[in-house]
């Protein structure tokens, strides 16, 4: 099994929220050092509302959520002195309202194998996002198969192996330059034989302006479909947080081509964007199921709103 990470404090482990707060940090810092320049002693008025929301907007929350926000900041205090900490306890109460709509932990269902198909351009995390997730349902009692679809990259293959033979799960894997979709297929089938909980289809990360890229994803679900028309049970797009309002242009080009059906944010401790999650819940109204802060299998949760939203904005799990 993957090890846990170091644990500090005389081999105590730190708790979620810990690990939450301590990867959304950078994105906290900014937010809350931002607000506290703007009101310390001052009164809530135009000015300070307007310096508040382009702070918002800076910290990848969008326009239509930070302005959103300062209206009803100003509904509840206009004119009146407010400390850094009010702003903050109720930026993180709102924030956490809107997260809560798309709040829904990614659950094997539907059939045997439940199919979940993972897309995302490069670099996003998905085959490390397959290894964590095997391992949290492994460790959960289900058998997972994972399927090496990324079949451009030998080392995407190499590694969801290690992570195959960490877990104990069985990896579907061809000679590299194979068809993706002609894996999935035997992964599926493979899959279905040895009456595994759960498949998780790799795919190779691809641009979202690219558009042969895009069809040989569609052909990896048009010939799944072949199988069974109710498969893939999920598709999930991993977006790396540190991409900011990039992300939005993500998702539309992978839901105009695969029709996705929930979201995984991963590398959010490695930003200062992290405010870009409740920009996308805004938007997309798509299931948020995960979100990454490192690199242990640990380190990868169900999305959690108002723990996500008090370490947004810097605050304690009161």
């Amino acid at each position: 099994m993957v090890s846990s990470p170091d644990a500090p404090d005389g081999g105590k482990k730190k708790s979620w929220f810990s690990r939450l707060k301590d990867g959304l940090s950078r994105s906290s810092s900014k937010l809350s050092e931002g607000i506290t320049g703007i009101f310390t002693k001052r009164k809530l008025d135009d000015e300070t509302l307007e310096e508040l929301e382009d702070l918002l907007i800076g910290a990848d929350l969008g326009p239509a959520n930070a302005a959103r926000m300062t209206a009803e900041l100003s509904r509840t205090r206009f004119g009146k002195e407010v400390s850094p900490e009010e702003v903050r306890e109720a930026l993180a109460e709102q924030a956490a309202a809107i997260l809560a709509k798309v709040a829904q932990p990614l659950r094997p269902e539907g059939g045997k194998p439940t199919v979940i198909l993972m897309v995302g351009v490069n670099g996003t995390g998905k085959t490390t996002t397959i290894g964590k997730l095997a391992h949290l349902w492994r460790g959960q009692g289900l058998s997972v198969t994972m399927a090496a679809g990324d079949t451009f990259r030998a080392a995407a293959v190499d590694q969801l192996k290690i992570w195959g033979a960490r877990t104990g799960s069985p990896v579907i894997a061809r000679p590299i330059g194979a068809d993706a979709a002609g894996l999935a297929f035997d992964a599926y089938e493979s899959a279905r034989k040895e009456g595994s909980d759960v498949l998780l289809v790799d795919t190779a990360g691809r641009l979202q302006n690219k558009k042969t890229l895009m069809e040989e994803l569609t052909k990896v679900v048009r010939v799944l479909k072949k199988q069974d028309s109710s498969i893939p049970h999920h598709v999930v797009l991993v977006l790396d947080a540190t991409t900011g309002q990039n992300a939005h242009a993500q998702v539309e080009a992978f839901q105009e081509a695969v029709n996705v059906t929930g979201l995984i944010v991963t590398k959010l401790d490695g930003t200062a964007r992290g405010g870009v999650v409740v920009s996308l819940a805004e938007t997309f109204g798509l299931p948020v199921h995960a979100v990454g802060v490192g690199e242990t299998a640990e380190d990868l949760r169900d999305f959690e709103p108002r723990q996500f939203a008090r370490s947004l904005m810097g605050l304690s799990d009161g």
